[in-house]
């Protein structure tokens, strides 16, 4: 599909919104560093963690970069910040390799909040110039781009904190809902076929929103749709088949793990996979991370202390491994959805025969709709916490506290193009797919499209689980 003769110059309404979501987004990510002290900014508490001032410097780096692309006369501000800030990213240098991050002192945090201001001061001044410009549809896009990379090293951050910190750090923590609704069993999903994925959609000059088929082509703003994102990653939609399925209405529970743990599940290798087994073995797994037994009892900790587990029993469970949520799977006789069957049962409404971009429709997240990074709890909150928020089939808290494992493997969708190197496409190999966000994700980052993705081993994120099961 040629779009050249529908194609619109972006508005000052669609400028004004970037604007102001780059400045509510940068200041977010300096707010979380804010209880820090300067000590904490440089350490590096594992190889597959950052620390917090490496991520306030790649942010900007990220930014940088589209200053040098599209700023005429823009001079870099350091050579040697472009490679410590460098993340993955082999077409734009050299690197800092990952596990080194901590080994240096610096640049310092002073240093690297400086640039960020500087960053911040230059893109400021860029993003109101766009408008005047001819690519003005493509630098916004690349420009909402960063701002929603940004926004998942918001969430790495909270990870990266609690793993350094965790009851420590001075979160300024909310109360947690008091009222909560019984919410057990499973829900039947009907089979067959199954949109899949991101449908995008653009706004035309008479006001009505249309499909595009090809996604590829299709302006990143439209006039009063300005606020329309997903990855690429999550594109084309396409139709895949299902066979009925029954899903749990609610994520598993730390009173449902901790039923799995007593009955051995750890030291049974019957319910493991082959690398599972391996990693229980060799990393003397016993029990989620952050859990911790003292004279016998289970403790879990978190950013508001150190807890019984028996006083948490009902609050979804969280830092397992998609290895950990199959061999509960399987010794509750069940096992984990697939994306598709996961999609469906949070978006799909049978009653409208169509899919909504949120479990509970329409509507952008709030308060009433689940547990996210605004809600401020900076923990998982009771399972049904949430009514407002079920879907229609009645399952609750998809979107929110925990990241859910799928059994997918992490591939691109068929007819997938990349519209950014190296960032989702070269990662489709050996990881499996999440859905639905956490506390730590920001409510403009998430919808039930969004396909996250991790190593099967890993657990170091805020990653949960439901079941499902053939009907």
């Amino acid at each position: 599909m040629n779009m050249t003769s529908t194609q619109l110059q972006p508005s000052e309404t669609e400028c004004t919104y970037v604007a102001d979501l780059y400045q509510q987004v940068r200041a977010r990510t300096l707010e979380i560093v804010a209880p820090l002290e300067i000590e904490d900014y440089v350490i590096q508490t594992a190889e597959f963690m950052s620390p917090p001032r490496w991520h306030i410097g790649h942010t900007s780096w990220f930014f940088e970069t589209v200053l040098q692309t599209y700023q005429p006369g823009y001079q870099t501000y350091s050579d040697e910040f472009l490679f410590y800030f460098n993340s993955y990213y082999e077409g734009f240098g050299a690197r800092m390799p990952r596990p080194k991050r901590g080994t240096r002192s610096r640049p310092t945090v002073k240093e690297t909040r400086h640039y960020r201001a500087h960053i911040d001061e230059h893109m400021s001044r860029f993003i109101e110039s766009v408008k005047t410009r001819e690519d003005a549809e493509t630098i916004l896009s690349i420009v909402r781009l960063g701002l929603e990379h940004e926004m998942q090293h918001q969430e790495l951050l909270v990870y990266d904190i609690k793993h350094l910190l965790c009851d420590q750090f001075n979160a300024a923590i909310s109360p947690a809902p008091v009222s909560t609704e019984s919410v057990n069993g499973m829900v039947e999903v009907e089979g067959g076929l199954f949109e899949l994925g991101y449908e995008v959609r653009y706004r035309t000059a008479s006001g009505s929103d249309r499909p595009l088929d090809e996604y590829a082509e299709a302006p990143r703003y439209r006039s009063g749709f300005c606020n329309d994102f997903a990855f690429d990653n999550e594109k084309p939609h396409h139709k895949v088949f299902l066979e009925n399925f029954l899903i749990d209405r609610a994520p598993v529970s730390n009173g449902d793990y901790l039923e799995f743990m007593n009955d051995g599940g750890y030291q049974d290798f019957r319910w493991w996979h082959s690398a599972g087994w391996e990693k229980v073995n060799l990393e003397h797994w016993r029990a989620p991370l952050y859990w911790e037994q003292r004279d016998g009892e289970w403790m879990i900790r978190d950013f508001a202390g150190v807890h019984s587990a028996a006083d948490k029993l009902n609050e979804p469970v969280s830092h397992v491994s998609f290895l950990e949520a199959s061999a509960y799977a399987k010794w509750i006789g069940k096992r984990l959805p697939t994306e598709g069957e996961w999609e469906k049962a949070a978006s799909f409404n049978p009653a409208l025969d169509s899919k909504q971009p949120f479990p509970w429709g329409n509507a952008a997240p709030d308060a009433i709709h689940g547990n996210l990074f605004e809600n401020r709890l900076w923990s998982v909150a009771p399972i049904g916490s949430f009514p407002e928020g079920k879907t229609a089939y009645g399952c609750q808290q998809m979107i929110g506290d925990v990241w859910e494992w799928t059994t997918s493997d992490y591939v691109p969708y068929p007819g997938f193009k990349s519209e950014f190197d190296e960032y989702n496409d070269k990662w489709f190999v050996g990881q499996k797919v999440l859905r639905g966000g956490s506390f730590a994700t920001p409510r403009a980052h998430i919808r039930t499209t969004y396909r996250n993705f991790f190593y099967p081993h890993e657990r170091w994120m805020i990653a949960g689980f439901r079941c499902a099961k053939d009907k």
